[in-house]
């Protein structure tokens, strides 16, 4: 009796060594292998691979190494949890596997030893409960395992009942005994069997989604790194004693601009007063402490050197909400406002410029007035006078002329209206133009050459304002030549502007003076104004359009106004 129960046991062991042998072998596997193999899939794979060695020994011990009147194989166990728990072609497998085993090691061979070894008879039924079994509760899945291990085990032990009766020394309690030990003995193996293979699934499913949320936690903590990176403000995190914690690259640039040689290691674990002047530092202390203490926004206006910044406190709450609403740190936003002080420093100048220009345009129209009675005057008393003072008058009409001619350049280039514009082709404006320009070169001995592209669209053009500037230009060119000199208007289409080019064949202008041609009151000639080009850069400015220049010493000079379509 004794021995039989330790071949009982011995086969019980045998039965659920297929689930223990598990870990063994994952213990060659990196978490990472595991992890990308899946850990559900992981666990099912090793206990198939696991059963097939426990089904052998079972079938081997049955039949060779067992001294129980009754010899049934615990294979059946393993097999069943395989069948149940792994994919179907797994489950088919093993089955088969089983069948082998058994007309490989069971000689000599008979029915009875056949259905008694591979239980047989309950695979459709096990297949059958198989597709159901995962979905079950874990106390279902443990009566659904106790019930057909019961029922494989008592068929095949009522089965061997025939082959037993042929024995003489066959008694009921040989039978019995046996039969409802390796019952109990598989009932408890599957249990455990089943009990363990639950337990490693929820294990191994608990680490699986802590992965998962680790690696989240990793991802979002990265995404949310690089987008305070890519913000254009400089950003910093303290925590309650208003130590730096963290600083974006904005930041860390924005220290290295006022102390060259600094680096994040160096701010962190700084005090947060380091970012201003050691005169606003207790005003900066102060914000940081508003917000842990009182969960109140202030904003600070600081300066650093040369540098005027604009800093906002903001408190950081835990994220546990079983936790009070209590602040653990605070966060700086610091923007650098120095160019955004500079342009309103620039805006009050240009509205003093402004009301300057329009207090000088109200004078000089004054002004124009009453040069208009003294010309009128002087013309009157040049008839009365001899003719020996009539080059006198002449040098002083002459320069009245020019004294009013400055007055009208000046005046259109003051006016800062809204040209009123319509549509027009700017060939059109070109082609009026023509005989007065023509007229102009015939006197210099000059020619004209126009070549006008077809592909021209209509712009949205001030008409009265575009032939100022082409008459401009073309004048400017026609001065700048000598005799036999050639002035060339040319129109184009590049991309999605009309260029319109003056090109004269002149001397050239020096690269020194280029740069000071559109500026007021400067001129390269010997009686000019100076407000011509800078009234031709108003004009083309209001018609939201550019005016360039082109030149070298020797081979002649192009303007390209460029209008967008």
């Amino acid at each position: 009796m004794v021995v039989a129960l330790k071949d009982i046991l011995l086969q019980i062991l045998l039965a659920g060594a297929a689930v223990f042998l598990i870990p063994l072998l994952h213990l060659g596997l990196s978490r990472q292998a595991v992890a990308k193999a899946g850990y559900h899939r992981m666990i099912l794979t090793s206990f198939a691979a696991t059963s097939v060695v426990s089904m052998l020994l079972c079938l081997l011990f049955a039949h060779y190494g067992s001294s129980v009147s009754v010899p049934i194989s615990l294979g059946i166990v393993p097999l069943t949890l395989v069948i149940l728990y792994c994919r179907p072609g797994v489950g088919l497998t093993l089955s088969l596997l089983q069948i082998l085993f058994y007309f490989l090691f069971a000689h000599p061979y008979n029915l009875y030893g056949f259905l008694l070894q591979t239980g047989i008879l309950l695979y459709p039924i096990v297949w059958l409960s198989a597709k159901r079994f995962k979905h079950y509760t874990r106390s279902r899945k443990m009566g659904t395992v106790i019930a057909l291990i019961t029922a494989e085990l008592v068929v095949a032990s009522v089965l061997y009942i025939p082959s037993m009766e042929s024995h003489s020394t066959f008694s009921i309690v040989h039978w019995v005994l046996p039969a409802l030990g390796y019952t109990i003995g598989a009932i408890l193996a599957g249990s455990l069997s089943m009990l363990w293979i639950e337990q490693m699934q929820h294990h191994r499913g608990l680490e699986q989604h802590l992965s998962e949320v680790h690696h989240r936690y990793i991802a979002e903590t990265e995404k949310l790194n690089q987008i305070l990176n890519a913000v254009p403000l400089s950003i910093a995190t303290v925590d309650k004693e208003g130590t730096v914690q963290f600083v974006n690259d904005t930041m860390e640039q924005t220290a290295r601009d006022q102390l060259p040689c600094t680096t994040t290691p160096d701010l962190i674990g700084q005090p947060a007063s380091q970012f201003v002047e050691q005169a606003q530092a207790d005003k900066m202390e102060s914000s940081i402490r508003k917000a842990i203490v009182h969960g109140e926004v202030s904003g600070l206006t600081v300066r650093y050197g040369s540098n005027v910044f604009q800093s906002r406190t903001v408190p950081i709450y835990a994220l546990s909400a079983e936790l009070p609403r209590e602040a653990i740190g605070a966060m700086l936003i610091i923007q650098d406002i120095t160019e955004l002080e500079m342009l309103r420093s620039e805006l009050d100048n240009v509205d003093r410029l402004s009301l300057v220009g329009q207090m000088a345009a109200s004078i000089t129209h004054e002004v124009r007035n009453p040069m208009a009675v003294v010309r009128g005057f002087l013309q009157l008393m040049q008839e009365k006078s001899p003719e020996s003072l009539d080059h006198y008058y002449r040098i002083v009409l002459e320069e009245l002329d020019r004294a009013n001619s400055i007055i009208n350049d000046f005046l259109s280039l003051a006016q800062n209206r809204i040209a009123e514009k319509e549509e027009s082709q700017l060939h059109d404006i070109i082609h009026e133009l023509s005989p007065l320009l023509w007229a102009d070169a015939n006197l210099r001995g000059q020619s004209i050459e126009f070549i006008l592209a077809h592909n021209v669209p209509k712009l949205h053009l001030n008409s009265k304002e575009i032939k100022q500037v082409v008459l401009n230009l073309a004048r400017n060119g026609m001065e700048a030549m000598n005799e036999k000199g050639v002035l060339t208007l040319e129109t184009r289409l590049v991309g999605d502007t009309v260029e319109l080019c003056v090109r004269d064949t002149g001397p050239g202008i020096p690269r020194g003076k280029q740069e000071k041609l559109f500026e007021p009151f400067f001129t390269t000639k010997a009686k000019g104004t100076g407000l011509g080009l800078s009234m031709c850069l108003s004009i083309v400015e209001r018609h939201n359009g550019t005016i360039t220049v082109e030149s070298e010493e020797g081979q002649g000079t192009t303007f390209k106004v460029a209008f967008q379509r």
